[in-house]
Parts: structure tokens; sequence; C-alpha cells
């Protein structure tokens, strides 16, 4: 499941760790948790890391950033999805932002406002403001593999640890299974 990652302990290792994820962790109390592992940043997107390093893609979860407004108001949401799913973003992250359209932050605006890298953004250490919505197949995995901020590490960590995080909430059906998606998807 978690394949060839040579792991340690996150808090041990802040040199795999963007700041906010960092500072992050030093405030959680389920950081004891959270496991770090340093990879190859040329292997970070989810296809290649799950090859490279033997990880089932359902035990690799990814953090997408979404974006929507209301009355002139930009509303943001990071979603986390297995690896074998993609966000329902036109529906159920629309609806929970209570917006008429939906859609992923651009690259650059969702690096910037994270301060993470493409590619490596993780929930741990997101603005505090942000609502964290996890799919409910996301928080019952045993361990997950989710980025870590940075392209040249990952994180792995319970999935109930996930539901932990402050501004967290666990929605049903948040993902849609990738085989769904029909053609043309």
């Amino acid at each position: 499941m978690l394949g060839i990652l040579a792991t340690e302990p996150a808090l041990d290792r802040p040199d795999l760790l963007a700041t906010p994820v960092a500072e992050a962790l030093r405030g959680w109390a389920r950081a004891g948790d959270v496991l770090v592992a340093p990879i190859d940043p040329e292997l970070a997107d989810t296809a290649a890391f799950c090859a490279a390093y033997e990880v089932a893609p359902e035990a690799s979860a990814n953090c997408v950033v979404v974006a929507g407004k209301r009355e002139g108001e930009l509303r943001y949401a990071a979603c986390m999805i297995l690896a074998t799913t993609r966000a329902d973003v036109n529906n159920a992250v629309r609806r929970f932002l209570d917006v008429r359209k939906a859609s992923f932050a651009p690259t650059a605006e969702a690096v910037e406002l994270t301060g993470m890298e493409y590619g490596g953004i993780t929930p741990i250490g997101l603005p505090k403001q942000w609502p964290l919505l996890v799919d409910a197949r996301v928080a019952t995995t045993d361990h997950v593999v989710i980025g870590s901020g940075v392209r040249h590490s990952k994180l792995v960590l319970p999935g109930s640890a996930l539901a932990d995080l402050p501004g967290a909430q666990v929605i049903e059906n948040l993902a849609i299974s990738s085989a769904a998606r029909g053609p043309g998807a």
C-alpha cells in the first residue's frame, strides 16, 4: 500500500515541508501521526509518483483548490479526494460554496495564497478561513499519502487525521469515481 517510501516523523524533518505546513504541524494535536518521505520532485505528480514508489492510487489523495464568486465575493475551499476519483466541482463543491459556478483555482493563485508549491499543495497549513472538504472515502483510508507543500516529499497519515484538521468537514460523495466519468469527461 505505501510502497517503498522511506518515512520518518514529519516534525523531525522540517526541511521536507513547506513553511506553512511545518508551522501548522507544530500546533496540531495529531502531528505525531504524520510521517514524511523524501521523493524525487520530478515524480511528484500522482501517476508518476504512484508508479515510481509502488503506492496504490487508492492510498494516494490530492488536495485541489476550488474557487467561486457570490455577490462579488471570491470564495475558496480545499478538497481532499482520492487519486482514483475527481472532485465533483460542478455539484457538491459548488453547492457547498453557495456559488453559481465553481472551478479549480488558477495555479499561480493557489500557489500564492497557500505558500506551497504546485503539485505539493496539502490541507495542512492552508489559509485558516478556507473550509477543508474531505471526501468520506479519504477519511476512512487507514493511511493516505498526500502532498507536503513541496514537490520533494510526501506526507503519510491516517485518513481520519484529515477530518481532525481545523475547518475540515467530511462530505459523502464529494468526489466522483474516475470510472464513472463517462465518455468525454
